[in-house]
């Protein structure tokens, strides 16, 4: 023997009788990457979302999207479309974004103060920024 375990190199592993082998894919589990502080990575990238602040209109400017409403609502029996940009408050952060959606009206409710889609969007007319009526 010229070896310290050269009496025991050439004999099979010993397979206990209580535990079976695990497979590959389960010991391969063992050692993927884990997320350790779950939830981390949604709170960095919600962080690094910007949003837009709301741009106060002076009297001008609302006067002219005022304009533009009631010249929509001169238009509504026809079924105008127009092109509405608003602002949409973030849920989440200070800010929000401003969207347009360029759709036919269907109705104006000055009392509610919504303008209202033929696809039943609901937009706030306080919230209006432009308004740009298509022929």
């Amino acid at each position: 023997m010229s070896g310290k375990y050269e009496d025991i190199i050439h004999l099979p592993h010993p397979d206990s009788p209580k535990h079976p082998r695990m497979s590959l894919h389960d010991r391969a589990a063992q050692f993927s990457p884990f997320a350790a502080l779950t939830g981390h990575s949604a709170a960095i990238a919600e962080t690094g979302r910007l949003t837009d602040q709301r741009v106060e209109m002076d009297e001008y400017e609302m006067a002219r999207v005022d304009a533009e409403l009631q010249r929509l609502q001169e238009l509504l029996p026809g079924g105008p479309t127009a092109s509405i940009t608003y602002f949409v408050q973030d849920e989440r952060k200070n800010g929000g974004s401003y969207q347009t959606v360029t759709r036919s009206v269907k109705r104006i409710d000055a009392v509610s103060g919504m303008i209202q889609m033929t696809d039943r969007q609901l937009i706030p007319i306080a919230d209006v920024f432009s308004i740009e009526i298509i022929p």
